[in-house]
């Protein structure tokens, strides 16, 4: 029974790391557009809008997806109205934004406060308490995020950066909670929470960022980047993300974002000539024992509950 229970568990830790890979790499693509003058906004509407589109023909062509979108209450549009506005048109907008002004590093180091937050955020909002030894986890990583950057100076001209990286920073934060709330009931397929939430956040950020930046002159290489964090690093890597929010909780979670850390630093050290120092070094040692301390004990979730909306969920489509 035990066996069980740790495969899926197991499962989830491997698909939320992988997922981890995959945006850490989007930073380096990010710096890419950006350096080539990609308009921030209008970037990260045309790279979600396409994710959304590449969505579509898996939602439409699949009669229990199709059903289920057709199902959705008003507050279940509302809910995942918030989701999608909060996680992309807030947060995604903001990460663009604040790389415009900021180095990679400086960025990072702001978002991987995110799992601290989360932790003690989550234990009001979600009733998700960390055991121990998540706490501990939780310290390492926050240890290990200061060991690596600071002491930091700031100079005045980056002050806009931080305060758009701060609000990048809460959108994060409150995502989390969020996402972990909608998914945890297990009442919708985690590819319609994210064909929903994407496409109402990205049709709203693009917007946006058409209206205050216009669209920019786009080369091959930046459609190309657009197209391959479109596909491969939003449309999947968000379904894998909200599937593994099933199992984890949004403080584990979390905490397996902040790889993201450690790997943005070797991908720099590799494709952008960035190197590391030995403190940088001691710091990402720090961040990996936090993740996996994290891991290694979680607290009991509510898997009676999950378990029956899934089989209420299983006899409503049946009976569709």
């Amino acid at each position: 029974m035990d066996a069980m229970k740790t495969k899926p568990r197991i499962t989830a830790i491997l698909q939320a790391s992988l997922v981890t890979f995959l945006w850490s790499t989007s930073w380096v693509l990010i710096k890419i557009g950006l350096h080539d003058n990609l308009p921030a906004i209008t970037f990260a509407g045309l790279r979600y809008m396409l994710a959304f589109a590449c969505l579509v023909p898996f939602v439409f062509f699949n009669p229990l997806e199709r059903a289920e979108l057709m199902k959705l209450s008003l507050r279940d549009w509302g809910t995942l109205a918030l989701l999608g506005v909060v996680t992309y048109t807030w947060a995604q907008s903001a990460q663009f934004l604040s790389l415009v002004y900021l180095p990679a590093a400086m960025v990072s180091l702001v978002l991987n406060l995110t799992p601290l937050f989360v932790s003690f955020s989550g234990i009001g909002f979600l009733n998700e308490h960390p055991a121990p030894l998540q706490w501990v986890g939780v310290a390492l990583t926050v240890i290990g995020v200061g060991f690596y950057f600071l002491p930091v100076a700031i100079p005045q001209a980056q002050m806009t950066g931080i305060l758009i990286t701060l609000s990048c920073l809460a959108g994060n934060v409150l995502a989390s909670l969020l996402g972990r709330g909608v998914n945890r009931d297990s009442l919708h397929s985690p590819l319609l929470i994210t064909f929903v939430s994407m496409g109402i956040g990205s049709v709203l950020m693009l917007t946006i960022g058409i209206a205050t930046q216009g669209i920019g002159e786009l080369s091959w290489q930046d459609w190309a980047i657009i197209a391959w964090l479109a596909a491969v690093n939003t449309a999947l890597a968000f379904t894998i993300w909200n599937q593994t929010l099933r199992t984890l909780t949004a403080a584990e979670s979390s905490i397996i974002n902040s790889l993201m850390m450690p790997q943005i630093a070797i991908l720099a050290l590799v494709f952008l000539g960035e190197t590391l120092t030995a403190k940088e070094i001691i710091g990402l040692v720090l961040v990996s024992a936090g993740v996996i301390a994290a891991q290694l004990k979680r607290q009991r979730v509510l898997a009676q509950v999950q378990q029956e909306a899934e089989t209420s969920r299983g006899i409503e489509l049946r009976h569709e």
